[in-house]
């Protein structure tokens, strides 16, 4: 009795753990996402479990009614689910598949799992149904962002440099070209400044949609950033050479961009153009090779294409190396003033002189304001540098005044960037009063740049210096964009005549009426005028003969330190 009683006891507590058991799977299944299908050989049993009804509308009783899964399913995924549902006919084990539903394109993984006996006969087979859509979608989303720009739906940066290496290592071998086309939209910031981010952002996104109808398997083009955008063409000829495609922009860019507020906008656009392996071997150098001459399109007055040529490179590499140099050297503010004096040409007494920025590298070679200004101006050193060239040449005037009490001008060339500075004026004054120095006795030096930008709202800020007592130069008249509007508007109290007139005055008749004009036009303005770079006798005399006001230039007075100016000062007194 005994011994019956411990077996019962014994199927008691195995049953209880099957209940137990039962339970668990039961919970496990109903709260899985994924269905099941059970199907044991030897009893022909087949079972559904877990939530098959999320993905099928129909049981399976018979593993006959497989084949309706194949109604289901995407037409090209039913040839790969009849595969995988019947692994056991290649004696395989284990198989997973992805198949999409043809309703709710529901992305589903299959896996089917067999178990055989010692003999390899099969005994039971379990397939699971898994919904992957959120995790393909999500997947997707983020393989999208590793190779797209978001904006544009162009390629990224980092997509297309490795698409790039691909092409290069490929007309390695086939000894191919490859051409890279770097594209910046022209004045974009105007745009992003003066309409807002939102409007510069369907500008580039409208750009990049065109741009994106030119792509193929030979032509890949990305998004770098803001309003960057870069090409590589592989064997770039016929329909896919640079020239064509670059025609293409240039057709597109004559008609404008319509935004989704019905506004209009024309843009241009310069391009750089670099190619595999004439200008580089690398896809980094490509790239760097081809954003440098686009810089050089830029220069030459936008919406312009520019192609590699070693002397671009040359020019490029000697700036960075100057521009490197510029940043120790504003640091340490080490420049030096030279002073030129100009003088009157009835009687040749020193009218003032013009101050002028020098500078020598740390291996004594100068060089010159010509070369170093425009980097300045692009980095925005020119600001610390303008504002050192002002403290000390008052400070020099300053100096020169106490010692010699001779009445003169001191001109000072102020840069675009540095007028427009909000404190420009503030900064000027308070330099004025620190030295003691008279706005009567400075003058101010403006180019015909300056005023391209906003013509009333510069007017108005010269007006007020001039309230104030300070003279306004107009310098290198006749060479930029000269206007005689500008004249008659511009509250100014000289203007120079630059120094390519000048050369010529003498040998070209044409010159000579121009410089007449000018001088006879000024005057009747009420101008003061002075003439730049004058070298020779001859040239002074017919200066005065024509009634220039002043002469600056190496005839009287070559730019000198400090010293000198004192000692002309003291010749002068």
């Amino acid at each position: 009795m005994e011994e019956l009683k411990y077996q019962i006891d014994l199927l008691s507590a195995m049953n209880q753990k099957l209940i137990r058991d039962e339970k668990m799977l039961r919970l496990i299944c109903e709260t899985s996402s994924s269905a099941f299908l059970y199907y044991n050989y030897e009893e022909k049993r087949i079972q559904t479990i877990a939530n098959w009804s999320h993905f099928f509308p129909f049981t399976i009783t018979d593993m006959k009614e497989l084949t309706k899964l194949y109604d289901f399913v995407e037409e090209k995924d039913v040839i790969p689910l009849r595969e995988v549902l019947f692994i056991e006919k290649q004696g395989m084990k284990s198989q997973t598949i992805e198949v999409k539903l043809k309703e709710n394109r529901i992305c589903i993984e299959v896996e089917v799992n067999i178990i055989y006996d010692e003999m390899s006969n099969p005994t039971d087979k379990i397939i699971r149904f898994k919904d992957v859509t959120k995790f393909n979608v999500q997947n997707d989303e983020l393989t999208y962002m590793a190779y797209y720009d978001l904006l544009t739906g162009l390629y990224n940066r980092n997509y297309f440099v490795r698409l790039l290496g691909e092409f290069v290592r490929r007309a390695q071998e086939e000894n191919e070209i490859v051409a890279v086309m770097f594209v910046d939209l022209d004045d974009f910031r105007r745009i992003n400044d003066g309409m807002g981010i939102i409007i510069g952002d369907e500008v580039v996104q409208a750009v990049g949609q065109f741009l994106f109808e030119m792509m193929n398997d030979n032509i890949h083009i990305a998004h770098f950033n803001s309003d960057v955008y870069c090409i590589a063409v592989y064997s770039p000829c016929g329909a896919r050479s640079v020239e064509t495609i670059y025609r293409t922009l240039k057709e597109r860019f004559k008609k404008p961009f319509v935004l989704t507020n019905g506004q209009e906008i024309y843009i241009t656009a310069s391009v750089g153009v670099a190619e595999y392996p004439e200008a580089a071997t690398t896809t980094l150098d490509l790239i760097n090779c081809a954003e440098i001459v686009m810089f050089k399109a830029k220069s030459l007055g936008k919406d312009k294409i520019q192609y590699f040529d070693g002397a671009i490179l040359d020019e490029f590499l000697k700036n960075v190396s100057i521009e490197n140099k510029l940043k120790e050297a504003v640091f340490a503010q080490n420049f030096t003033m030279y002073f030129q004096p100009q003088f009157r040409t009835a009687d040749k007494a020193l009218r003032g002189v013009e101050a002028l920025i020098r500078w020598k590298d740390d291996n004594g070679k100068m060089i010159s304001p010509a070369v170093f200004i425009p980097i300045a101006e692009k980095n925005g050193a020119i600001i610390p540098i303008g504002t050192w060239v002002i403290e000390e040449s008052l400070k020099a005037y300053a100096q020169w005044k106490k010692k010699f009490h001779y009445p003169m001008i001191i001109s000072l060339n102020i840069s675009a960037i540095q007028y427009k500075q909000p404190d420009f004026i503030d900064k000027v004054l308070h330099i004025l009063k620190k030295y003691e120095v008279s706005p009567y006795e400075i003058e101010l030096e403006i180019t015909e740049s300056i005023l391209i930008d906003d013509f009333e709202e510069i007017t108005e800020k010269l007006a007020v210096l001039r309230d104030i007592g300070i003279k306004i130069s107009l310098d290198d008249f006749g060479t930029g964009y000269s206007s005689l509007s500008y004249l008659k508007g511009l509250p100014i109290d000289t203007l120079k005549i630059d120094k390519s007139f000048i050369d010529t005055v003498i040998t070209d008749e044409n010159t000579k009426i121009i410089t007449e004009s000018i001088i006879y036009m000024v005057k009747k303005l009420g101008f003061e005028t002075i003439a730049e770079g004058v070298e020779t006798e001859e040239q002074f005399r017919y200066l005065n003969e024509i009634s220039c006001d002043i002469i600056q230039g190496f005839y009287l007075g070559k730019p000198m330190p400090s010293e000198d100016i004192e000692e002309l000062l003291a010749r002068e007194c």
